[in-house]
């Protein structure tokens, strides 16, 4: 008896090419990374463009569509929706005065938290559709997913230092740390051939072989892998790092706009506006404010694409001056790390998320098992 495929987020068609995809295609883009990266492995202007700023400063921007372009959501929280961009704001100044080095270390863990429980909340919206799950079924799913980043980030750690960084380098520490390789290596391949394991006995056992999570975890651990570990260069390390985080991402922001936009009432102006007009004009949105953030960027503190924003002209600030303008600008990325910790656990899903996640309408009917998604 063949064995069922599922269950899935969004369907078959929907999920697999957003999540197997994305992830082939990243692999497939380090692969002819020799070809397309530019002198000693750099990131090209054209990759800069497309995965940097059309994925994944994109990707930041889309988190507008769950908060601050609902004026009913807003109502609803809004000290958390004012407080958290004055919280990151406040401990970005508090982090920058002390020095650059350290504003940029905690921001690197922090998006390295946040690209982890990314995945990791992938995998719990997959169990909880399937129903059922044990809790050595969670407590696996959860270290394969750990161990498939956590390990590659080990061996950044312990690594001379990379032809990459996650924002600037050296953002990350370097660990004297060489003799517990071997250990977390063999723990590493251990989990893994553990899950794929227990995989196979639930597909004998069930019947079902549950494909979209699995792709989540193979993904996770081949992007992972190949970006830090098997290559050393900045195009190769942007590639399979953004693209399987922010394709997902905006895909979900995407359906969830729609069901909004379907699901009415009042506050939602700019939401139901550019759903009405389909997909390319949320992403085109989210594109536009993403290129004006990058060139702000660009023009008053890293003066690095001149061929992209020259035209506009360029700032030398002082320290001081950096010291108030990097926090306020790094503001929406860490706002969207926080809110995205908070909009999709359980007790904050409604209809609406409930529907965007492939429940159905009601998430405490529906969907007993609602994971704590991120």
């Amino acid at each position: 008896m063949a064995a069922r495929f599922g269950p899935w987020i969004w369907g078959p068609r929907v999920d697999l090419p957003v999540f197997a995809g994305s992830a082939l295609a990243a692999l497939l883009l380090v692969a002819l990374g020799p070809r397309l990266m530019g002198d000693g492995g750099a990131l090209p202007t054209w990759g800069f463009l497309l995965f940097v700023i059309a994925i994944d400063v994109a990707h930041v921007h889309s988190t507008l569509f769950r908060t601050y372009f609902d004026q009913h959501e807003l109502s609803k929280r809004p000290l958390l929706y004012a407080g958290v961009p004055l919280a990151c704001f406040a401990a970005g100044l508090l982090l920058h005065a002390h020095s650059s080095a350290l504003f940029w270390r905690v921001l690197a863990y922090v998006a390295l938290t946040h690209f982890v429980r990314q995945q990791v909340g992938w995998v719990a919206i997959y169990r909880a559709r399937a129903g059922g799950a044990s809790r050595f079924d969670r407590v696996l799913d959860d270290a394969a997913i750990y161990a498939s980043a956590l390990y590659p980030v080990l061996v950044w750690h312990v690594s001379p230092p990379r032809a990459f960084a996650w924002f600037v380098q050296g953002d990350f520490v370097r660990l004297d740390w060489q003799a517990v390789l071997p250990v977390a290596a063999v723990l590493y391949v251990a989990t893994l051939l553990a899950y794929a394991v227990r995989a196979t006995q639930k597909t004998l056992e069930s019947g079902t072989f549950e494909l979209g999570k699995h792709v989540i975890v193979l993904s996770t651990a081949a992007t992972w892998y190949v970006g830090i570990v098997a290559t050393n260069s900045d195009f190769s390390f942007t590639v399979a790092n953004v693209i399987v985080h922010g394709v997902p991402y905006v895909a979900l922001l995407w359906v969830y706009a729609r069901k909004r936009a379907l699901a009415g009432g009042a506050g939602i102006s700019v939401i139901r506006g550019v759903v009405r007009f389909g997909f390319a004009a949320f992403a085109m949105l989210l594109i536009s404010i993403a290129l004006a953030e990058e060139m702000l960027w660009d023009r008053l503190v890293w003066h690095s694409h001149a061929g992209l924003f020259g035209w506009v002209g360029e700032l030398e600030l002082s320290e001081a001056a950096l010291g108030l303008l990097v926090p306020l600008l790094a503001v929406p990325q860490a706002t969207h790390y926080v809110l995205d910790a908070v909009l999709w656990r359980r007790r904050d899903t409604d209809a609406t998320q409930a529907r965007a996640l492939g429940f159905g309408a009601s998430p405490t009917v529906s969907s007993p098992a609602l994971p704590e998604a991120r």
